[in-house]
Formats: C-alpha cells, structure tokens, sequence
C-alpha cells in the first residue's frame, strides 16, 4: 500500500515537472520570438544604436538621424545644411536588408539555446550605406553660401587730400574644397554634425600704375603750377614706367623728350663717367674728397675737378660721349662750370629739336626726366645683378661693386627738401638735386631733382624736372617734388588692414 502511495506521488510530481517544462519551454520560446522580431542588444545601423528596436522604428530612428540639418558655422553665421538638398542619399532598404539577415539568418534553435542561457554575442554593427552627390553639395557652396556671406576686398580709394590711396581691407573667400570634406563627413556622422568651414583672405590689390599716373598728373595740377612739370618713373621691381609731362596743367606729348636744363643733376652722368673710365680701381683720397664735395655740397669746382680726371681740355664731351654710347641721345656736356668756360660743342638732340614746347635749356648742359630716370634704372640694375645697359656697354668697367659705390655716394646728398621731403625720415635717397637761378634777374628759373628711392614696399627710381619762363618759387615746387615723391612711397607702402 505504501509503495502504490510512493508511485502515485512520483508520477504526480514528474508529471507537474513535465507540465512546468513545458510551460517554460512555451514561455521562452514566446520570449525567443518576440526578441528575434527585434534587433539584438548592442546592434547598430549607419552608428545608430537599433537594439530592442523592430525593424520599422530602426528605420525611423535612422531617418530622424541622418536627415537632420548640417550646422555650419561660417563667416559669424549658422548655416543649416539640409542633406536633402546637397545630395546626400540614405540607402536605409539596402541596410535594413543587410541587419535583417542578422536577426534572421542564424538558426532558430541555436539561437534559442543561447536565449535560454543569456549568452549574448558580440555587438553587431552594420555600416553607412549612402552617396553624396558632389556637384550638388558644391554648387549648394557656390550658389547659396558664397553670395550670402563671403566678402569682397574693399579696394584702395584715393585720399581726400590727394597724397595717396586709403588702405583697403582683404576679403573673406569660403574655401570650397575643404567645405566640401567637412560637410561630407558631417552628412555621414550620426553624432557629429556641426562644422566650421573656414575661409581664405583675398588680398587687396594695389592701385595700378594707370591709377597713380591719374593722381600724380592730378595733384600737380591742383597745385596750380602754370609752368612746366615733366615726370619720369620706374617701378625696379617691375620695370613698369610713368611718364608725362604737364604744361600750365595741360598733358603734352613725351615723345620726343622735353630737353630741360641738367643743372646740377648733371652730376650723376659725371660720376658714372668717372667709374666708366676707372672702374674698379681704388678711390684715391683726394678724389673721394672731390667726389664728396661734389654730391654733397653740390660744388661746381669740384665736378671741373672730376671731368678733368677723364680729359683736362675735352672732359665734358667724355661724358657725352659715355652716356650717348649707353643711349642716352639727350643728355650732354657741353663745357666746363667755370665761369667764362668755353662751349666745346654744340649738341642737337631729338629733345631740344622740339618746337612745340621751350624750356629755355641751358647749351652747356641738358637732359630729360627719361634719360636721367633711365641712367638711375641702369645703376640700380648694375648694383642689384650686375646686369644692364651699363654693364653691357662697359663690361671690363662696370660691376656689381662699382654701382654700389656710385650709389653709396649719391645718398651722401642729404638736403631734406624736394624728393627727401616726402619721404619718411630714415628711407635711403640715392639722388641729386639741382637748380639753376638766372644771373641777370635772381630768378630761378628751373629746379629738378632724380634719384633711386628704397622703401620696404617697392623700390623705385624717380626723376622730377620744372621750368618756368619767369620764376619758379622755391617753396612751390619744393612742396610740390616732395608731396609727388610721398604720392609714390605711400602707393609702394599702403598698408593693408
């Protein structure tokens, strides 16, 4: 009795056991196959996180993601990007295939197996699938962004006080390419989608040559001046030239030259002469001290001195003969500067052939803004590569060392006026002034000066010649040489902010 008892319990219990199995069995698979209707744990899509998610809320939360605006900062401004309209496309069938067959693919028992026991596997991550249609997203930049928010450079405009041109300011340039990288790695970021695109400056552009030569020709006849005003200038950097001259304020042709008295700008052709005949050779003393005299204290005597150095009878005509044989038709010496000095030769140039215009030019000696401008251009060359007109008509004479010495001496001309005036203290002027006052009426009659003007902008060489059939005032054209000498340094110096 107590056996059958023992057998009817076991049977009851084994068969509660059997019915709890399979309740449990049943429950788990129910939970097995809800789960497998989800993505797993830990699963993302494109770095969206999808775990616990059906297959349609993985494909909304990927929508809501990668269709969500680009911040772009630019220019002080945010930009909201819609990848919609810069080609961005979003394969979301292509990866919801591709993480279906993840949830789907394994088998279904050995899956359930490891729900039973919560072994969960190795995260699982199925990447971006999407295109970006680049001509889109850069004429999105070029035709949206560009126009709205990059800034052109604001040009140099003329000063009110016609001296100069006001600083401009550089423009903001949106750099296309690089905009391009970092909008496309926005788009393709699920977390990172602000950028900030950045900008090139666009330089200022100088005033052209064409725009100084207008304010140069404008500011002298602001002045008034109703005489005449011939003008020379070359850019040593680029060669480029201004040149014109202005008669009672009105432009008269430059070719041919305008033959005005040299005065003591003459002496830059006798100093070159000088180191033509002796190139290299050492200076002596005395004639250091002559030389000296002659540029810095502008004497007469001195020059006699030097020319006689070349020739005691015929020295000027050496020098003419030097500079015609570097091309300069209008320049000349015709005798001494002694008083009473005989006229060894009288000189017909092209300039002084001119009846159209009269400058009253001296017979002893002339020249023009061009000739003595391009004398200044050909020391500088010779100086600075050892090249030029110098140099190629007297290669056994002139080198870079003697046209650095013909230079060092020119800037012992230390007046403060005229050309030096207008110029910040300090810049290096290699140059000559001259001026000439007429002995039966005190007037003076002419005034010049040409030199080779250094500036941390630009290095220029510039010749300035005047004449008046009755009287130049000194302080007139002294403001009016150093104001034009400023108009220049400031156009090779304009600051940009």
């Amino acid at each position: 009795m107590r056996s059958r008892n023992t057998n009817v319990i076991l049977r009851g219990v084994s068969i509660l056991l059997v019915i709890a199995a399979v309740v449990l069995a049943v429950t788990s698979l129910v939970g097995y196959s809800r789960q497998r209707n989800s993505y797993p744990p830990g699963m993302t899509i494109a770095g969206v996180p999808v775990g616990g998610l059906n297959p349609a809320e993985a494909s909304q939360r990927l929508l809501e993601v990668y269709t969500t605006p680009i911040e772009a900062q630019y220019a002080g401004s945010t930009i909201l990007v819609e990848p919609e309209l810069v080609g961005f496309n979003l394969d979301v069938d292509s990866m919801m295939a591709a993480a279906d067959l993840v949830r789907t693919g394994g088998s279904f028992w050995g899956g359930f197996w490891e729900y039973l026991w919560n072994r969960q596997g190795s995260p699982i991550a199925v990447p971006l699938r999407a295109t970006i249609e680049e001509q889109r997203l850069r004429a999105y930049l070029q035709n949206e962004i560009v126009p709205r928010y990059d800034q052109p450079p604001s040009p140099p405009q003329p000063r009110p006080d016609g001296l100069g041109f006001t600083a401009g300011t550089p423009g903001q340039v949106l750099d296309i390419e690089r905009g391009l990288l970092l909008i496309e790695d926005a788009l393709r970021s699920p977390s990172n989608r602000t950028v900030t695109l950045s900008s090139n400056q666009n330089s200022v552009a100088r005033p052209t040559f064409e725009n100084l030569q207008i304010m140069l020709e404008q500011y002298i006849k602001s002045t008034g001046f109703d005489g005449l005003v011939g003008l020379f200038l070359t850019d040593l950097q680029t060669g480029q030239e201004i040149h014109f001259a202005l008669d009672q304020g009105q432009n008269v042709p430059v070719e041919p030259e305008i033959a005005f008295t040299a005065s003591s700008t003459i002496k830059i052709p006798i100093l070159v002469s000088y180191f033509i005949k002796n190139g290299d050779a050492p200076v002596s003393e005395n004639v250091n001290a002559i030389i000296l005299n002659m540029i810095k204290k502008s004497e007469n005597p001195p020059s006699d001195a030097l020319m006689a150095q070349l020739d005691p009878s015929f020295g000027p005509l050496v020098v003419s003969d030097y500079m015609k044989k570097v091309g300069l038709e209008n320049t000349f010496l015709a005798g001494f500067f002694a008083p009473g000095s005989p006229l060894l030769q009288r000189y017909t140039t092209p300039a002084n052939s001119r009846v159209d215009i009269y400058t009253d030019p001296d017979p002893y000696n002339q020249t023009t803004p061009a000739d003595m401008g391009m004398l200044l251009v050909d020391v500088y060359q010779c100086a600075e590569s050892g090249g030029g007109a110098l140099v190629a008509a007297f290669p056994d004479k002139m080198n870079q060392a003697v046209c650095q010495q013909i230079i060092t001496y020119l800037a012992q001309d230390k007046i403060g006026v005229l050309i030096e005036a207008g110029v910040p203290e300090g810049t290096q002027v290699a140059h000559k002034h001259g001026w000439v006052v007429d002995v039966t009426t005190g007037y003076m009659k002419n005034v010049s000066d040409a030199g080779i003007i250094y500036s941390p902008g630009g290095n220029f060489a510039l010749a300035l010649y005047s004449y008046h059939p009755v009287q130049v005032i000194f302080d007139d054209a002294n403001a009016m040489f150093a104001n034009l000498a400023k108009i220049i340094y400031n156009y090779y110096n304009l600051p940009i902010q």
